[in-house]
């Protein structure tokens, strides 16, 4: 059982892509689940750094099998009966024997962890070199570089955001994590322990979330008399014939998802639950194997605009022409495949900062596995695509902080209230919001969306519908995850994307948001506003967890 377990470290095929590693078998060989990386060696590099702390939680003991009692009582000795005592006589020490048997598989597994494939070592800041000799400078498609965004997010932005999340409107997100799969009939779970979501007792909830009240708006209002209004026209609709009444409500849900690039979840299901996102972090659950592969592979393969004869670079020589088709395709083309490449990027930050790096009856210790970060990120064992991803990520990153400033009027209206029931706290948390929007508008090298669906406007109406629908299309495979609360934090950052995309195309509307009164043209439902926070939290976090493992790194061979 034992030696089961540690043989379960060499599979490193996460939801998060593993992006330095090889997919476990599968009948889906033609793919991988990483965005870009050629296989790496079979057997996980983790392996090489998990050997020493494994055999701390082994008690020598738990390998040794017990004799079968002899007729007359006590262990037949090795040499059998009447041949003096064996290595199991009752007579020898127990302490003795377990010393023993513990060498034993020291000797084998310290021979074992010779022949894994070793990180490849240097003179000291070499290993920080082969992530981030190229993470640095100019970003593509963007004026602006890695440099300034470092200093921008990891001491101005970073710790007001991390204040901001921990407040009650922000932790709490409602979520259906029971909806099957709508592409295959695969619904099996991940029976991790760490895979599981713990959701909120309702009597937790603050009653201003669960309630959804508008007590301290100014639109409240005018959103009774909205009500009003409803339930007169209503009554007009029962004149209908039913066929008509179903085509208009059609007609309604049509208007309401036109602008949506997300399938966002209906948080009146009795399917829906709140979750308290800082009980149930994101971190390394263990969740791998073909069915976490699968799902990277659906995303990049069928939803990324590439075409099947371009593969991406997951073996030598294939680099040079997935990145001559990728730099020959339309802006908006490469920038969405950019996002989703940065969003893997991310979340496989997140595992690799915090991983599980102990296990024992008695407690959990979650930290940095640089070993982890490196199989990902390090441009050896990746063969170039590491920085690239990393690149990404900073890319990423632009686009939510430029959404964040665009959707300032928003949020700055008066009647605009974050309502969880405390008055006095609310208003604090909605200063501390508007405090971040307008840094965020202060960046100076924000990108230029107005470079996306230029040109001809047909062309331009078709190209975004495409790219709406492709984006909404893997916001439906995240419910295909097997593990929950990868699937929780999947939906939620990519509802919080979606969320940036929305706002992004929607400048028009926002432009014409009124300084007081309800915003008809604009809205953002609480479920949208949880998540781009949220969703933006989580790349700030990866930008600034990149300074940590740069310093580590630093100081390593």
């Amino acid at each position: 059982m034992i030696l089961e377990g540690f043989s379960n470290l060499s599979d490193s095929v996460t939801l998060a892509g593993d992006m330095g590693t090889t997919p476990a078998p599968s009948s889906l060989a033609s793919g991988t689940a990483r965005d870009g990386a050629p296989p790496a060696p079979p057997i996980n590099l983790q392996e090489r750094l998990s050997v020493n702390n494994f055999l701390l939680l082994i008690k020598p003991g738990h390998l040794i099998k017990k004799k079968k009692a002899a007729p007359g009582g006590g262990h037949v000795p090795r040499g059998g009966a009447g041949q003096g005592r064996g290595f199991f006589s009752p007579r020898r020490p127990r302490r003795r024997r377990e010393m023993a048997a513990g060498a034993g598989l020291l000797r084998a597994l310290g021979l074992a962890a010779l022949l894994l494939p070793a990180v490849p070592r240097g003179p000291p800041g070499a290993a920080e070199r082969r992530c981030f000799c190229q993470v640095t400078g100019h970003i593509d498609d963007c004026t602006c570089d890695v440099e300034t965004i470092d200093a921008f997010n990891n001491y101005k932005l970073f710790p007001r955001l991390n204040e901001l999340l921990e407040s009650d409107y922000f932790r709490y997100y409602k979520v259906n994590l029971k909806k099957p799969c709508p592409f295959w009939n695969d619904n099996s779970h991940c029976g991790i322990r760490d895979c599981a979501v713990k959701p909120c007792p309702t009597d937790e909830v603050p009653d201003g979330i669960r309630s959804a009240s508008y007590k301290y708006s100014e639109e409240a209002h005018n959103r009774a008399e909205e009500c009003e209004e409803a339930n007169r026209l209503g009554a007009v609709d029962e004149s209908l014939s039913k066929e008509t009444q179903r085509a208009m409500l059609q007609w309604t849900r049509h208007d309401d998802s036109s602008d949506s690039f997300c399938e966002a979840d209906d948080i009146h299901s009795p399917d829906a639950e709140y979750v308290d996102l800082l009980l149930n972090p994101e971190r390394y659950t263990g969740y791998k194997g073909p069915d976490a592969w699968k799902i990277w592979n659906s995303i990049y393969e069928e939803n990324c605009f590439k075409p099947q004869n371009v593969k991406r670079p997951l073996a030598p020589g294939r680099g040079h022409m997935f990145y001559k088709w990728l730099k020959g395709v339309c802006i908006e083309k490469r920038a969405f495949y950019k996002l989703i490449s940065g969003l893997h990027a991310s979340i496989n930050i997140h595992l690799s900062a915090r991983y599980l790096l102990q296990d024992t009856w008695s407690e959990k210790k979650w930290g940095p596995n640089v070993t982890e970060f490196q199989q990902r990120f390090d441009e050896v064992l990746t063969r170039g695509e590491g920085p690239r991803r990393l690149k990404n990520l900073y890319f990423l990153y632009l686009i939510e902080l430029r959404a964040l400033s665009k959707v300032l009027p928003f949020f700055e209206r008066p009647g605009f209230q974050l309502y969880t029931g405390n008055k006095s706290r609310d208003a604090e948390i909605k200063n501390l919001l508007l405090e971040i929007l307008h840094l965020a508008k202060s960046f100076p090298l924000h990108f230029d969306e107005n470079s996306f669906f230029a040109g001809n406007k047909k062309e331009a109406a078709k190209l975004k519908e495409e790219f709406r629908l492709h984006f909404k299309n893997i916001t439906r495979i995240m419910d295909c995850v097997g593990c929950f609360k990868c699937r929780l934090w999947g939906k939620l950052q990519t509802q919080g994307l979606g969320t940036v995309l929305k706002i992004l195309f929607s400048e028009n509307l926002i432009g014409k948001i009124p300084e007081s009164g309800p915003s008809y043209g604009f809205q953002l439902t609480r479920q949208e506003i949880v998540a781009l926070f949220n969703a933006f939290g989580r790349v700030s976090t990866s930008v600034r967890e990149l300074e940590n493992f740069r310093n580590i790194l630093r100081n390593m061979q």
